[in-house]
Order: C-alpha cells, then structure tokens, then sequence
C-alpha cells in the first residue's frame, strides 16, 4: 500500500520499488479505538497504515477532542517523527488496523541511498499539510452541507488513488457520526441531520459503513471541492472518470 501511494504523488524507478519493497517493516494489528502513539511521546520508528483508518487528535485541557487528520491505507501518517521529536498530537484506530512500523534509523538510511524516495515522502509529508490547510478552510468558513460534501470527495479520491473505491463510487466509510462531529466542528445531531440532508438530495447513500456517491459532480459542487490540494497524479482523469 506504501508503494501505491507514493506512486499516486511522485515518480519512481524500478530500483525505488524493490527498496521500499525490502524496507525491514514489522506488521503488528491494533484493535479499533486504541492510541498508536500519544502526544508528548518520542517515538524512535514512524508506521504505516496497511489496513484501515487512522485519526490524528488533540485534546483540550477540559477535555474535547478534535480530530486534526483522517489517514488512509498506504499514509504514512506520522512521519514527521523522524525529525520532530517529541509529538505534538495522538494518533489513534478509527477501525481495526494492521500497521507496519519501521525504525526511524532504517528509514535515514533508506533516504539517504536513494533520493528519489526520500523526495516522495517528503512529498506525501507536504502533501499532509496541504490537507490540514484545506481542513482549517473547511472547518472555518463552510456550512455544514458543504463540510460533510467536501470531507466524503476528499475521503473518495484518496482511497480511489490506492484502488480502495468500485467503478460505482461505492467504497468502505467506517466513521462514525461522533468522529464526523469532532472532524467537522459541530454536534452528532447536526452530523445526522446534514447526512440525511446529502441523502435526500440523491447525493449520497450510506448504509453499514458503505458510501456510495450518487451524483458526484453535485457533491463536488455543494461541497466547493477542488482536488489540487490532494496533489495526486492524473487526478483530473480520477474526477472525470467519476462523474
């Protein structure tokens, strides 16, 4: 899954593949709703996501979270520990997750030997704050329909990159109305209400954990979706494929 996502944003050669295929990865599975790494913590070895969703998250001092990132199958979500640290937010399962974790030492040493790999994560890792620039805007300045819409094209198109989504736009959404709520900034209630607004225009259908887009060139539109801040290859062709 890592080799389909840093093909989904950069360029690399044969070589490039068989070392990342032979970067040394311990496989471990997480229960969902469990802390991978906490903030505060100093984590010598980063992970990535193989199967499932991840959520970064901050917590105040009277005790509300905030989900600050979603990370997908192939993300590697806290990369920035190999040179930050200390971490500045919790990573937690959103599902059941199978993670493979490498230690920071091998992935200086893979960075060092080949720098068409290291110029892709740092890519993806740019790529990680182009995403939570477009959340703060979304979060900030849209209304509820529009920040569920944009959140789902986005959820869409990033599976779709690491071959996660049907033909039909039909794809796994294991999120929860509480997890919506705390990524979007309003109430489980509002959470419901605005679903159910998405599924009565005919946009959306959502039903055990399944999503499936109905007219995505409206949700786009409600959602004032623009894809370039995902940054991924051919995505032009990924968007009108989908209409």
């Amino acid at each position: 899954m890592l080799l389909r996502r840093l093909e989904s944003i950069a360029s690399l050669s044969e070589e490039d593949r068989r070392t990342l295929a032979a970067l040394p990865i311990q496989e471990s599975n997480f229960e969902a709703d469990r802390d991978i790494v906490r903030e505060h913590d100093h984590p010598s070895r980063s992970f990535v996501l193989v199967e499932g969703f991840v959520y970064a998250y901050k917590v105040t001092g009277d005790g509300k979270r905030q989900i600050t990132g979603l990370y997908l199958a192939g993300d590697f979500p806290d990369l920035q520990s190999l040179h930050l640290t200390i971490m500045d937010n919790g990573l937690a399962t959103m599902t059941p997750c199978k993670l493979g974790f490498v230690k920071h030492v091998d992935i200086r040493a893979l960075c060092e030997r080949h720098h068409r790999v290291a110029s892709a994560l740092w890519r993806a890792t740019l790529i990680d704050a182009s995403i939570a620039r477009e959340w703060m805007t979304n979060i900030g300045q849209r209304n509820a329909p529009a920040r569920m819409a944009h959140l789902l094209c986005e959820i869409v198109l990033r599976l779709k990159a690491v071959g996660l989504v049907r033909d039909d736009l039909t794809c796994e959404l294991p999120i929860t109305q509480k997890e919506f709520a705390d990524a979007l900034g309003f109430s489980v209630v509002h959470v419901n209400r605005t679903l159910q607004e998405l599924r009565t225009a005919g946009l959306i259908s959502l039903t055990d954990n399944r999503l499936h887009v109905r007219e995505w060139a409206k949700l786009v539109m409600v959602g004032d979706f623009d894809a370039t801040f995902l940054h991924i290859k051919g995505q032009e062709a990924v968007v009108s494929g989908s209409e």
